[in-house]
């Protein structure tokens, strides 16, 4: 399944390197054996869990549980005692701990995810959604070979790269794609430990060369001029997990030289449609179709934005124990629902707007995309963060309220701003100063939380 780990790269000893260790192919697949032979002493489990720290054991598991024919859970490593212990009650995984100086011959090459063993299932990625406790996320082995080969073709990413990111390792760009995509292309990975603008600048000089970074992450490198100016040597920047604002793509291309490359997925699809290195990038959208990907947009008579759909081959199996979750997941018609609202141009470029259930606002009768609005606010140069909202109104069903993080203009100033790159209809009615945007640990933003006064004042 994972190329680089047949013996084809050598012994590099520094072929994976997680926050300053580095290890060669033959450490890797040495640790990942010993893993293999602990689940098969296990006898037969459904899963087995992992703590998944930015380390090398973690990296190790994750090989082992392929060695082994076992799904791994990665638990994220901050985990609350009510979260993990429903992770590991859901899935029925126990849990391992990893020893990377022990090792074990390996079984043999890892499995091919062919055909025969494509169905297989070897990871499960618990993610929340807007209610209820997360679920897990079942990802076949044929699912992973399918993006994976898919996103190497799409950013001509092979063993000539050094990919560098400080990503966590329980999520699908920093696991999936950060790890395995290096192993399955056979590329050095340089893991940073903690994506500052600093790692980053220094893993320049091992010859970064393809390197993943989220919004923050690439907001604070456009903030550090210097570290910034050190991936001018790079080949690619790809940002994902959520939308990069306009300014910092202007200001990543000014002091680096390149435009950031944006892709779209989800954990139920992992990624299914990206820029393309070489090709023609705009801010703001997330590229074309990945080979054997399909998507359409569902929008009302009239509209030009509308659910984004989805078909291929990288989506998931299906969500652990919940048939009807996983069924009401996909249309009638067999396309997986993403409950993200985008356009799609002539060329097929897609453009993200935002999710359905908090980026769709109806307001005096037009349907419009909070993203839209919150790329024209942060176009001020003012204006830091922005997190646009509907609130119910009674006379426009929902009124258009900003949440912005700036200094020295008002909020009249940016409602006139906003009128006057986009539709009037689509200016803020109210506009809010605050501190900061509330984000996860993946940069989205959190914007129930700033409705949570507006909910309480209407319960």
């Amino acid at each position: 399944m994972l190329t680089a780990l047949t013996g084809v790269f050598g012994d590099r000893g520094d072929a994976v390197s997680v926050a300053g260790r580095a290890a060669s192919y033959e450490d890797l697949l040495g640790a990942a054996g010993a893993v293999a032979a602990d689940l098969a002493g296990w006898g037969p489990v459904p899963a087995f869990a992992v703590t998944a720290t930015a380390s090398l054991e973690t990296v190790a598991a994750v090989v082992g549980g392929l060695l082994a024919g076992v799904p791994c859970v990665p638990v994220p490593p901050d985990a609350g005692p009510v979260e993990r212990g429903h992770i590991l009650r859901d899935s029925g995984a126990r849990l391992l701990e990893v020893d990377f100086a022990r090792r074990a011959p390996s079984p043999g090459p890892l499995p091919s995810a062919d055909a025969a063993g494509a169905g297989d299932p070897a990871l499960i990625l618990y993610t929340s959604g807007t209610t209820g406790v997360p679920k897990g996320v079942v990802l076949s082995k044929g699912a992973i070979v399918a993006d994976l080969d898919a996103l190497a073709g799409a950013w001509e990413w092979g063993a000539q790269d050094v990919l560098v990111h400080g990503l966590p390792l329980f999520h699908v760009h920093g696991l999936v794609l950060g790890v395995l995509g290096a192993l399955r292309t056979g590329s050095r990975l340089v893991h940073t430990g903690r994506p500052t603008p600093e790692a980053y600048a220094a893993a320049a000089a091992a010859g970064g060369s393809l390197y993943f970074g989220v919004p923050t992450v690439w907001s604070r490198i456009a903030a550090a001029p210097e570290a910034a100016a050190a991936l001018s040597g790079a080949r690619l920047l790809v940002s994902g997990s959520a939308a990069l604002p306009t300014p910092v793509f202007r200001d990543l291309e000014r002091l680096t030289g390149h435009r950031v490359v944006e892709r779209y997925g989800m954990t139920e699809t992992l990624i299914t449609v990206s820029g393309r290195a070489g090709g023609e990038v705009a801010p703001g959208t997330v590229g074309t179709a990945l080979a054997g990907v399909t998507t359409r947009v569902v929008a009302e008579p009239g509209a030009e934005i509308g659910e984004l759909q989805v078909k291929g081959p990288t989506l998931f199996s299906g969500y652990l124990g919940r048939p009807e979750a996983t069924a009401a997941a996909y249309t009638g018609d067999g396309w997986f629902r993403t409950g993200d609202i985008a356009s799609v141009d002539g060329e097929g470029v897609h453009r993200i707007v935002g999710r359905a259930s908090t980026d769709m606002i109806k307001s005096g009768g037009y349907r419009i995309g909070a993203g839209e609005v919150e790329n024209a606010l942060l176009d001020h140069p003012q204006v830091r963060e922005a997190a646009v909202v509907g609130v119910p109104d009674a006379d426009l069903g929902e009124r258009i309220v900003a949440f912005v993080v700036a200094e020295g203009v008002s909020g009249g100033e940016l409602t006139d701003f906003v009128a006057a790159r986009l539709s009037v209809h689509k200016r803020p009615r109210e506009v809010r100063f605050i501190t900061a945007v509330p984000r996860n640990a993946m940069g989205k933003p959190q914007k129930r939380r700033l409705l949570e006064g507006e909910e309480q004042g209407r319960a």
